[in-house]
């Protein structure tokens, strides 16, 4: 199976995000990619009913690859190395379902999300949309140590590199990278869209970029919806403040483009995908920032 890793063999050092950084960053954009991460940890995958196959069905499949170009075109790439189905950092920090546990959970939790009702809360409970992942219930205090561990640096890095991109520029473009199931619907099997940008229904970014967004891909050649159906999940929500110069925009690729989705393998059309992301990218970066320093200024966090 390729790219899988078992984060045993990464040794204890291994870490549970890597920043990619320019020479120099030299646009207002920061790039992320929560979902690609692909380094199991060995308790998890002694914990789970499902195969190794099976629970990597929810990963954004090598999206971190398809975006590194961005790092030469001189923006930051953020990339979570765990996995999503371990842990979910574009959700809320405490969104658990307590069925899932064998003890009572802070009284602070989220347990009535939609999200969470999905089975995909920040530990979800399915992949695949039906896939229950545990065999057994989880311990309170190993979830409560992953958010400690995982959630917490992560959104502090993430924190982080758009306020230092704010300062530097004025105002800061997070893209929030993830890829999607070709079809929906379950048996129907109705084809997505090649490409869906989110930007909450109007509210986490300037129109300029998501309709600059949307004609760039559209005059490469591919089907672009927004907001339909993912108008982008907490990260795209949480960040984007247009008012204070913060923006916000999630870009889902279809998997059928690049990858078949059964054996988990790339196919021919993965270089294609990759050169066209570039060009995408490089016009992408040059949009006028007229606008976009936003109305507000920018509280401390």
């Amino acid at each position: 199976m390729p790219e899988f890793h078992d984060a045993q063999q990464q040794g204890e050092a291994a870490q549970p995000f890597k920043v990619l950084q320019p020479a120099a960053q030299t646009v207002p954009f920061v790039f992320n990619a929560p979902h690609s991460g692909r380094d199991y940890p060995p308790d998890f995958l002694a914990a789970i009913r499902l195969d190794r196959h099976t629970v990597r069905k929810s990963e954004d499949f090598l999206v971190d690859r398809i975006f590194e170009p961005v790092i030469e075109l001189g923006a930051p790439l953020l990339v979570a190395n765990f996995p999503r189905a371990y842990l979910d950092v574009n959700r809320e920090p405490y969104e658990l379902d307590p069925r899932m546990f064998d003890g009572p959970l802070p009284a602070f939790a989220n347990t009535r999300s939609l999200r969470v009702a999905g089975g995909l809360g920040t530990i979800a409970r399915i992949v695949s949309e039906t896939e229950e992942i545990y065999a057994h219930r989880l311990d309170v205090g190993e979830v409560m140590s992953r958010i400690e561990r995982l959630y917490k640096p992560y959104h502090g890095a993430l924190r982080h590199l758009l306020a230092r991109t704010h300062v530097a520029f004025g105002h800061a473009v997070l893209v929030d990278c993830h890829s999607m199931p070709s079809t929906r619907d379950g048996a129907l099997h109705r084809a997505r869209p090649d490409f869906i940008l989110g930007d909450r229904y109007g509210t986490s970014c300037a129109q300029q970029i998501v309709w600059a967004a949307y004609e760039f891909l559209n005059e490469l050649g591919y089907d672009v919806e927004i907001n339909k159906p993912y108008a982008g999940g907490f990260i795209t929500e949480h960040y984007g403040r247009p008012d204070n110069g913060i923006h916000a925009l999630q870009i889902e690729i279809n998997r059928g483009l690049y990858m078949n989705e059964s054996t988990l393998e790339t196919t021919g059309n993965y270089e294609t995908l990759v050169e066209d992301i570039t060009a995408f990218v490089t016009r992408f970066l040059t949009i006028p920032s007229a606008g976009l320093s936003g109305s507000q200024p920018l509280a401390a966090e």
